[in-house]
Formats: structure tokens, C-alpha cells, sequence
């Protein structure tokens, strides 16, 4: 199911298309549920900045170790078996994040949280990218845009059920049974995995697309911040109610799947370089008012701000990858892919670190620095 063995395939019919647009809804519900569980894990577990970083790394290494196989197991033992085993795992870590508080079970449970969502991660794009060729016609920016839906889901639903009175174990139990439900009726819909000429299954990013690589990998440490930081920041930092700590990201995740539902359209109209560069400036400005202003409304319009701007910059920049000539597409993309996935992976423990050393608002501030970096290399972007 890959993207270069796709040249003569039929039609694609409507269950397909839906279940693609399901599996992105679980994605991004199984990843928001987290964001709010985060400031219950660090205080039931006693944690500090540095050691609430060195924890989250555990998510980043689970991701890791599931993404480069995950293809190869779909074409193996056919792709709804290990969707079931990912949404297996993810269910069961985020059970046991909601109510464990030693060290150890908690690095299981977010191991097995980023494998699961890293499977997960891999085989929803896989059967994108096979909907897409087979449909004829852009779809990615929209089955996108319902992963940032089900990030909303996950984080204001999970918010209202604590605010409701819920347990954070109840309320985890909620989300498994939606995942759950919303996986079993993807599975009829999911495309066979495509058998084709194996070759390198990985390269070293160079040129053009190590440039494309490392702003994607600022702009996908920017959503990971938000993801694991923003219920810290505002409890921490803005006195904000644990229970509408997932307010921040849900912020985020709104104005990030509205911008992504229009990006076609905004693409066309204002061009690609100006998307990234005004993208990134825009993102700067929110996470900078998230920093500055010490009112946790200024940082929901903030955080809302960061994901406008962050919407449509890496889509783009997939395009420019599959546009450049230093390296084949099929190559380089699965490269940008990686160092993508490695800002928003490693990227919050390094916050977390950097907190423990400075504050937390400092840490923001890096980067806010980062993303201004992002802006002027999208100036340098071809048209």
C-alpha cells in the first residue's frame, strides 16, 4: 500500500473513503486523550519539569519502534490485524496512565502509547495515500483536517466529562470505548496492503529535503508542545482548574482543523511560500502571547492563534518534498516524515528539560525563536 504501487488500481468506493476518514478521527482522539491526563500523571506521580520531559520520551520511543515496521506488517499479516493490535495497546496504556503513579508502570504505559499511536500513525497515511491515487483527486488536507476533529473531540470531550465529575479513569474508559467503536466500523472499509518492489525502505535526508525536514520538524515540535505542555502551562503558570486544563490544546486543535478543512483554498489564493512564511510569523505571535500576557484567556487565544498559523504549513511542505529533485518522493518523503515525527516526539522532553533549567515560559520562548526560523526559511522555498 505504498505510494509507488498504485498505477492501475479501480475505483475507490465510499466505504473506503470513510474508513480513512476514521482512522484519522482515531488518531487524533487516541492523542488528545493524553493532553489532559498529563497534568493528573505529573502531580499523582510527584513529577518535576525534567522528569515529567524524560517520561514523555518514553511516547517518542514507543512512535519509533512501531513506525518503520509497521508497513511491513500490514503487507505481512494484512493491515486490520495490526490496526487491531494498535488500538489494543493504545487503549490499555492510556488505562493505565489514568490511575498508575510509579515511574515504571507509567514508562510501559506511555511506551505502549506511542506504539500503538505510532501504528496507528503509520497505516492511517498508508491507506491515504492509496485513497487519494485511487480517487483522482487531493484528499489529504481533508482527511487531515478530521485527525485535528478528533483532536478536538478528544481533548473538550475528555475536558467535559472531568468537569462533569468523571474520574480521569472513567473518563480514559469514555475515550477507549470511542476508539473502539469507531475502529470497528473503519475495518470493513480498509484497503488490502499492496505487495511492490521492496527496495530501500529508508535514506538520509540531503539537499532541499534536509532543509524541508528540519521545519517540519520545528513546526511539528510547536503542536507537540502544545499537546504535552499546555495543560502544565496553564495550570502551572495561569492558575487554571485541572479540569479545563485541556482547553489549551483544544483551542489549538479548533482553529488548526479549521485552517486545515480550507487549506486547498488558501493555498491557491495566496501561494505556498507565503503560506509557510505567514504561517509561521502567525504561530510565533500566538505562542508568544501564550508566553507574555498573564491571563489564561490570552493563552486560549493564543494557542488558537499556533494553530491556525501551524494548519497548513506542513502539508505544504510534503508538497515541496515531492516537488524537489535531490531525491526521489518515495524516498524523501518517509525522510521529512521522520524528522517531522522527531520534533513532536523528542521535542516536548526537551522543553521539559530546558523548564527544569529555566522556566517553562522560557522554554516557550525558544520556541517562539524557532518558529521565526521557520519563517525564513519558507521565504527561501520555490514557488
Amino acid at each position: 500500500m505504498t505510494a509507488s504501487v498504485l498505477p492501475h488500481v479501480p475505483a475507490i468506493g465510499t466505504p473506503e473513503i470513510r474508513s480513512t476518514r476514521l482512522l484519522f478521527l482515531i488518531v487524533g482522539f487516541g492523542v488528545a486523550a493524553w493532553a489532559p491526563l498529563v497534568p493528573f500523571v505529573k502531580a499523582r506521580a510527584g513529577l518535576d519539569d525534567a522528569t515529567l520531559g524524560l517520561l514523555l520520551l518514553c511516547l517518542g520511543i514507543g512512535s519509533l519502534l512501531t513506525m518503520p515496521v509497521a508497513g511491513a506488517l500490514a503487507r505481512r499479516f494484512g493491515a486490520r490485524p495490526i490496526l487491531i493490535l494498535a488500538v489494543a495497546a493504545t487503549g490499555a496504556a492510556l488505562a493505565v496512565l489514568s490511575h498508575a503513579a510509579g515511574l515504571p508502570a507509567l514508562a510501559l504505559a506511555l511506551t505502549g502509547l506511542g506504539m500503538g499511536l505510532g501504528a496507528l500513525d503509520c497505516l492511517m497515511n498508508l491507506q491515504a495515500v492509496a485513497v487519494e491515487r485511487r480517487a483522482g483527486r487531493p484528499m489529504m488536507s481533508g482527511f487531515h483536517g478530521l485527525y485535528s476533529l478528533g483532536c478536538i473531540v478528544g481533548a473538550a470531550g475528555f475536558s467535559a466529562l472531568l468537569s462533569l465529575g468523571l474520574t480521569p479513569p472513567a473518563a480514559t474508559l469514555a475515550v477507549v470505548a470511542g476508539i473502539v467503536a469507531a475502529l470497528a466500523a473503519a475495518l470493513p472499509g480498509i484497503l488490502p496492503s499492496e505487495d511492490g518492489p521492496r527496495g530501500p525502505a529508508f535514506a538520509l535526508p540531503r539537499g532541499p529535503v534536509l532543509v524541508i525536514g528540519l521545519l517540519c520538524f520545528v513546526v511539528f515540535l510547536t503542536e507537540g508542545s502544545a499537546l504535552d505542555w499546555s495543560g502544565v502551562f496553564l495550570i502551572q503558570e495561569r492558575g487554571l482548574d485541572p479540569a479545563r486544563a485541556g482547553l489549551g490544546y483544544a483551542a489549538f486543535s479548533l482553529t488548526m482543523t479549521a485552517g486545515r478543512l480550507t487549506g486547498d483554498v488558501l493555498v491557491r489564493r495566496i501561494g505556498r511560500r507565503r503560506i509557510v512564511v505567514l504561517g509561521a510569523l502567525l504561530a510565533a505571535g500566538g505562542l508568544g502571547l501564550v508566553t507574555v500576557l498573564p491571563y489564561w484567556p490570552a493563552a486560549l487565544l493564543g494557542y488558537a492563534l499556533v494553530g491556525a498559523g501551524c494548519a497548513n504549513i506542513v502539508p505544504v511542505l510534503f508538497s515541496a518534498a515531492g516537488r524537489q529533485a535531490a531525491m526521489p518522493p518515495a524516498l524523501a518523503i518517509p525522510a521529512v516524515t521522520t524528522l517531522g515525527y522527531a520534533g513532536v516526539l523528542a521535542g516536548p522532553a526537551a522543553i521539559g528539560f530546558l523548564a527544569h533549567a529555566t522556566s517553562l515560559p522560557l522554554a516557550f520562548g525558544v520556541v517562539v525563536a524557532l518558529l521565526v526560523g521557520v519563517a525564513a526559511g519558507g521565504s527561501r522555498l520555490r514557488a
